[in-house]
């Protein structure tokens, strides 16, 4: 989609909007924004895309999606990092400002700053931060880019999406592999460096979004140790438009697998989550002659390549990681559990977290590993996971009981079990902390327990549900409140205990 030269630089401002940042009223700036964005996604859906163009035009120019922008860069994870220019966006007077700075004339973002973060490999992986101006400009415009990316995106494609998880993707799995007439092989598919390694030509031409902001992207380099470095190719991790440019470059795979009939005997079934996918088929013969060629020539005019270490092709009976979790059948019954590394990496870093905490108070270290084993259980609680649960457990309990005897070397078993790990009515025995809260008044905190935790099936979301698309705007409203009614009343009951009040 070209800019359009004749069309004025306007913000559309509403000249009786608010001009205080504190007075706006965010869910009606939201609903100007989602009426604009239905009607893309409409336009997209009918063919009509001239008429997205204009939209989407309206809509990046709008001043509705100028202050939901800065909304979402100044309280988003990273609204405390600077780019090169040092400059994060805190008061109202400067967002405001920042509102008004964001126009297309005479735009220029600045190089992104290198910085690196470490892999589970031990390698390093590139980021490329945005200055907060080019962030919110990324912002505007992913907003007119997201309604076409998810009317056009393949229907088993669930990274990076608007009202799709993980989950969703695990979901799919069982569900083309669990019947005992479904397909026997799986190509695991890893595609090397995505983000880094787009074709930026490929972008120009295939991306539906104004070609001229595109591009000063791409293009805008990048400082590393006080050096300017150009940027060839990709499109840089830390980037907020990143995500949906990667989403819509690998959206068409799904077509690439089936062929002209999608229904085919060979039980073909592609699940993609961002840069990693798995694909069925019924024979191993068919996955290494036809789909991963098939594959390869589908990414190459896009600059990209699978990974030779990463991508292999196995038998169900042998079972795979994907997305943290293992799915192998066990004569012939199809079971998802937690994988071995998801375990390895959720005990070691409470090992460690531990081990950093020799000397803190048992109320300090458990509220610590609290969130840290919640959070690990609530993202595995969907699957066959109730043993995996008792083992963290387990080992979690042995290495407390190292970390207080450590504290008390001189001290008993019994004297240790009865003043750290007492057995408390509706939780069992645990680590518990008695702290005073107030003059005579006690509190125990308790930690928590994986195997407190209830499994519970994940509902898939339906495979065409699009959020932009009103047909969807009840589905979607519904999902929402049975995840509310799950996480207050559902698998955590038992931590209606986890204060409990002492005289």
């Amino acid at each position: 989609m070209s800019a359009k030269p004749h069309a004025p630089e306007t913000s559309f401002r509403d000249p009786k909007g608010p001009t205080e940042w504190d007075a706006i009223p965010w869910s009606e700036v939201k609903k100007k924004v989602a009426r604009l964005q239905m009607r893309i996604a409409k336009a997209t859906r009918e063919g009509k895309h001239r008429k997205a163009a204009s939209l989407s035009w309206i809509l990046t120019h709008s001043y509705y999606a100028k202050l939901l922008a800065v909304k979402r860069v100044t309280t988003n994870k990273g609204k405390n990092t600077a780019g090169v220019d040092g400059v994060v966006w805190r008061t109202s007077t400067q967002k405001m400002k920042a509102v008004e700075s964001l126009n297309r004339h005479g735009y220029k973002p600045l190089p992104l700053k290198r910085h690196y973060i470490p892999k589970k490999n031990g390698k390093k992986r590139p980021l490329g931060i945005p200055i907060m101006r080019d962030r919110t400009m990324q912002a505007v415009h992913t907003l007119a880019l997201k309604p076409i990316a998810e009317t056009l995106a393949d229907p088993n494609s669930y990274g990076f999406r608007d009202k799709r998880s993980c989950h969703d993707a695990i979901q799919q799995v069982y569900n083309a592999l669990a019947k005992s007439y479904s397909a026997q092989w799986i190509l695991e598919g890893d595609i090397k460096s995505c983000f880094d390694q787009i074709s930026h030509e490929w972008l120009l031409e295939n991306i539906p979004m104004d070609k001229k902001i595109l591009k000063t992207w791409l293009k805008a380099g990048y400082l590393e140790e006080g050096k300017l470095f150009p940027t060839t190719e990709g499109t840089p991790q830390g980037g907020i438009a990143s995500p949906t440019l990667a989403n819509m470059t690998l959206d068409g795979l799904e077509k690439t697998f089936y062929g002209p009939n999608k229904r085919n005997r060979q039980l073909v079934n592609v699940i993609r989550f961002a840069d990693d996918f798995v694909a069925t088929g019924r024979t191993k013969e068919f996955l290494e002659n036809k789909a991963l060629p098939a594959t390869k020539t589908f990414l190459d005019p896009r600059g990209l390549k699978l990974s030779d270490e990463k991508t292999l092709i196995t038998n169900i009976n042998d079972g795979f990681d994907f997305l943290g979790f293992n799915i192998r059948k066990y004569k012939g019954k199809l079971l998802i559990k937690p994988s071995k590394k998801a375990v390895k990496s959720l005990l070691e870093k409470v090992r460690e977290t531990i081990k950093s905490m020799r000397g803190a108070k048992p109320e300090v270290l458990i509220a610590k590993l609290n969130p840290i084993i919640r959070g690990w259980v609530n993202y595995h609680k969907h699957v066959v996971a109730k043993k995996t649960f008792s083992y963290v457990d387990w080992q979690i309990d042995k290495m407390l009981q190292g970390w207080a005897k450590r504290r008390h070397p001189t001290k008993s078993r019994r004297w240790i079990r009865n003043k750290y790990f007492p057995k408390i009515e509706l939780i069992g025995s645990t680590l518990v902390a008695r702290v005073e809260i107030g003059k005579g008044v006690y509190q125990k905190f308790a930690l928590v327990k994986a195997s407190w935790t209830s499994i519970q099936r994940h509902i898939k979301v339906k495979q065409d549900a699009n959020p932009f698309d009103s047909e969807y705007k009840a589905y979607f409203k519904e999902r929402r409140r049975q995840g509310k009614l799950a996480w207050t009343i559902g698998p955590l009951d038992r931590q209606s205990a986890f204060a409990c009040a002492e005289g």
